[in-house]
């Protein structure tokens, strides 16, 4: 691959990481509810469903899923109902400060449970792998060895990707001292919630042939 190629790929990432999406509303949902060093686990999980979804893409069977609807919509409806399952659960979660357990210290969901919530934004959405169909082909060289060339994007998408979603973790989690009163907590919450059931309810409208 050559210097320029993957440059330029460094460029076209950086920018699909740093627009707005699903997983950047969770990681800073995650950030300001948890702090960095927790949400990290959420950004850990991101990462693995976006490897899943280089591997879907490079593997060729993106192509195949976009090509039938009933696969695709099956997809896009799982992912959608799971964002809008999170956005609920944000939505209602209570603002009248963090649970406590038995030792006393604030009880938050587990490392696991925090990976895997994650990895399901990303696995679980649609226009991850509609991106990444249309864009992985351009950078690809048809006559050198297909797998190193596909290694190497992907671990570069990986790496960029991973080190947007902590920059949002953070800036979100600067601003914990400022969501302290319980009604800045719910505000939060509302805020978070309605957005993930907004972009939940946007992918329904996402079509195979469409990047959105």
């Amino acid at each position: 691959m050559l210097l320029t190629t993957w440059i330029a790929f460094v460029i076209a990432g950086s920018l699909i990481a740093i627009s707005p999406g699903s997983g950047a509303v969770l990681s800073m949902s995650h950030g300001l509810a948890y702090g960095l060093k927790k949400a990290s686990a959420t950004v850990l999980g991101l990462q693995l469903g976006l490897v899943l979804v280089l591997v879907i893409a490079g593997a060729g069977v993106g192509s195949l899923l976009l090509a039938s609807s009933t696969a695709f919509t099956a997809v896009k409806i799982v992912g959608a109902l799971y964002l809008i399952w999170l956005g609920i659960g944000q939505w209602r979660a209570k603002a009248d400060g963090p649970a406590v357990d038995t030792a006393g210290l604030a009880a938050h969901p587990s490392f696991g449970k925090r990976v895997m919530t994650g990895f399901l934004t990303n696995a679980t959405n649609p226009k991850g792998i509609i991106f990444m169909v249309a864009v992985l082909p351009q950078f690809i060289d048809k006559k050198a060895p297909l797998l190193p060339q596909l290694a190497i994007l992907g671990v570069t998408m990986v790496t960029i990707d991973s080190i947007v979603m902590h920059g949002y973790a953070a800036l979100a989690s600067s601003m914990q001292r400022f969501f302290r009163d319980p009604r800045a907590v719910k505000l939060q919450n509302r805020v978070f919630g309605a957005v993930l059931m907004l972009m939940g309810s946007l992918l329904f409208l996402v079509e195979p042939g469409r990047r959105a």
